[in-house]
This record gives structure tokens, C-alpha cells and sequence, in this order.
């Protein structure tokens, strides 16, 4: 459920009863998830199960206003105007005051994270409340809404590509293992932007008579952005540069049933996602061994770049069948929003098994 204004939330189910000595707390706890992205701001606020799992469908609110970058990073202070006031009408609706646990996921906290780090956990406790705080990057929030706490690893695919992976709790070697998503000028290989990129050299190689170029990708270009030898100025003085060439990517998707040149940039894009997955899984076998148990993890695909399906799919599941033998492909369960409210719902009850490590993931 996802909309502008909050729908009723459902009858919670019942659980232990909060402390005496804070009459605001709620009999049921609440938790609050926020995702903070490149397409936006959403946050969902759900009751908390006694197992730290989120116990019912929550509410949820979104903006497509992404939070601003400026010279310390993401800016916490418009984040905040974004969020606060949302929230609390979720609070409103859910019938409390407050909640036991937030976490908040961001598209670059790593990096851009100064800001966010400096004012939120202040703000947010005197606004909501929260006994517990968690500050994560996108890539983790991903990992939880996909997998929930299990070990293994998830390659998130978009307009960038990232894979991350964790061992389970009693690794010595346990983690965060962090795999590219350095943006489309460092790294990124195999996302859209790459992909896209690729298709549309491939069609100015055609436009201009070189070997190796793809007429049919030429006729994409032509008739998605206008004459080959506009594009430059189409799309070097950009901003949003990954955005515009990722908006490519589908197109080399339709071509690659009949075109050999789009299909090879496509299976090269595979090549690069699962060398990242593999890199990624905690203890990796080697090609030709196969992983066993229940700890050897698994490994799910997350992310727009897959509803590609099966020109770019397909050859994701056969690389990675090579590269990671007997490791299971699973469905991704959630998104990152589900991910940051289990993030939450898990702190609320003290039951959070991630590797927590002041970068990716900070636990206050």
C-alpha cells in the first residue's frame, strides 16, 4: 500500500506492554522506516512483532522529491522538513505518539552521509521519540528488504549496480562485503547506465560507418533522442547523466532477440553482475564446488534493471549458476523500504543480527 495520504492502519496485534514510567509509549510498539533515493522519500510505519519482525501491513507515505545534495552531503535539514511532518500524520493515524525504533536508508549515507549523521538522531528523538536509531545506506536496507537477516548476498540494479553481502552472525570474518556501486564514471558495471552507455556507443559506431556498430540501436537512438550527431549536447552538460543514459537500457533490451551487437553488451552486463555477486557472497566456493547448508546463504536480484526480464535475466542466472554453484537465486521478499522497517521493527525488540559498522550501518 503506498499513497500520498496515509490509509488506515489495521488492528495491531497484541504485544508486551511498554514501560510504566513513559505514559506516551504505546502498548504495541511502532517502528518507522524511511527511504531516502534517488526517485524520492518514502517512509512506512508498522507495528512491531514480539519476534522483531514487522507484525502488519503498514502505513506508508511518498514524496518524489528527493532530498537534497549540498556541500555536506545529503541535506539533513530538507530531509527532515520532508519527513517530520509526514510522519507524524502516520502516527496520527496509527492511533500512538510515538515509536520505539527508526531507521533511516539513504542512497549515499556511506559518502554523503555527514549531515545526516550530525542532526537526525537528535531530531528525531525529540520529534518521535525513538529509543533506538539506525542510520544505513540504501545497499543495506536493499539486503534486508530482499533477504531480510539471512547471510548471503544482493545485487541491487538500477540506473547504478551495487552487491552486498554478510556472513552469518557467528562468522569470525562476518561483515559487510561491499561490491562496486562507485557510479557511472568509477564503476556501476552492468547497470543501466552502463548498459545503456554501451547501447548507445554501439549506435554512434554504426552512424559513423566503424565495425562493430548496431543499425538496429541507431534507429533507437534516432528515434528516442533525434539526430546521432545532437547527442553530445544532448547529454554532456546533464546533471542527471546516469538517469538519462540508464533511459536507454530497455531499448538495448528489445533489440537484443535480433540484434547480436545488443545481446553481447547485455551478456557482458551479466558477466559484470555476477563477478559482483560472487565477490560479494560470504565464502564463495570456487568454480566447480558447490555450496551446502543452510549458512552457505543466498542470493537474490533486486531493482528496476531486472524487470528487463529475460534478454538480461536469463543471462544473469547462467553466469551466475557458474560463478556461484548450488547457491540459490531467490526472489527478492521487499524493497528498500521494507528493508529500513525491518531494520526498525528489529531494533524495537532487540533482535538485529546485521553487522553494524558506523559506515553502512550505524545503530544509536
Amino acid at each position: 500500500m503506498s499513497a500520498s495520504d496515509p490509509q488506515p492502519a489495521p488492528a495491531p496485534p497484541a504485544a508486551s506492554r511498554a514501560p510504566e514510567h513513559d505514559p506516551r509509549a504505546p502498548a504495541v510498539p511502532y517502528a518507522l522506516g524511511i527511504d531516502s533515493g534517488g526517485s524520492g522519500v518514502r517512509i512506512a510505519l508498522g507495528p512491531v512483532g514480539p519476534r522483531g519482525a514487522p507484525a502488519a501491513e503498514p502505513l506508508t507515505w511518498h514524496s518524489p522529491t528527493p532530498a537534497l545534495v549540498g556541500e555536506r552531503g545529503i541535506d539533513a535539514a530538507g530531509l527532515l522538513g520532508q519527513v517530520l511532518p509526514a510522519a507524524q500524520r502516520l502516527l496520527r493515524q496509527a492511533g500512538t505518539e510515538r515509536v520505539a525504533a527508526v531507521c533511516v536508508g539513504a542512497a549515499g549515507m556511506a559518502s554523503l552521509g555527514d549531515d545526516l549523521r550530525a542532526h537526525l538522531p537528535a531530531a528525531l528523538a525529540d520529534a518521535l521519540g525513538p529509543r533506538r536509531l539506525a542510520l544505513a545506506a540504501d545497499g543495506v536496507t536493499a539486503y534486508v528488504g530482499a533477504l531480510g537477516q539471512r547471510p548471503g548476498a544482493v545485487v541491487a540494479a538500477g540506473t547504478g549496480m551495487i552487491a552486498l553481502g554478510t556472513g552469518p552472525g557467528d562468522d569470525p570474518h562476518g561483515g559487510w562485503r561491499r561490491v562496486d556501486g562507485w557510479g557511472h564514471l568509477l564503476g556501476d558495471c552492468g547497470g543501466g547506465a552502463w548498459i545503456g552507455r554501451a547501447g548507445l556507443e554501439a549506435a554512434m559506431r554504426a552512424h559513423d560507418g566503424r565495425a562493430g556498430g548496431s543499425q538496429p540501436l541507431l534507429s533507437r537512438l534516432e528515434a528516442t533522442f533525434g539526430p546521432p550527431e545532437h547527442l553530445p549536447g544532448l547529454l554532456y552538460p546533464r546533471s542527471d547523466r546516469p538517469a538519462v543514459l540508464a533511459s536507454f537500457a530497455p531499448e538495448v533490451g528489445r533489440c537484443a532477440a535480433t540484434d547480436p551487437v545488443a545481446a553481447a553488451i547485455l551478456y557482458e552486463a551479466a558477466d559484470h553482475i555476477a563477478r559482483a555477486a560472487q565477490a560479494a557472497f560470504p565464502h564463495p566456493p570456487t568454480t566447480g564446488q558447490a555450496a551446502h547448508g543452510e549458512d552457505a546463504g543466498a542470493l537474490a536480484l533486486t531493482g528496476g534493471l531486472f524487470r528487463m526480464g529475460a534478454p538480461l535475466v536469463d543471462p544473469v542466472r547462467r553466469e551466475l549458476a557458474r560463478r556461484l554453484p548450488g547457491v540459490p537465486v531467490t526472489e527478492a521478499a521487499g524493497d528498500p523500504l521494507a528493508g529500513a522497517l525491518r531494520v526498525a521493527s528489529a531494533l524495537a525488540a532487540d533482535a538485529l543480527r546485521l553487522p553494524v559498522d558506523g559506515e553502512l550501518l550505524q545503530v544509536l
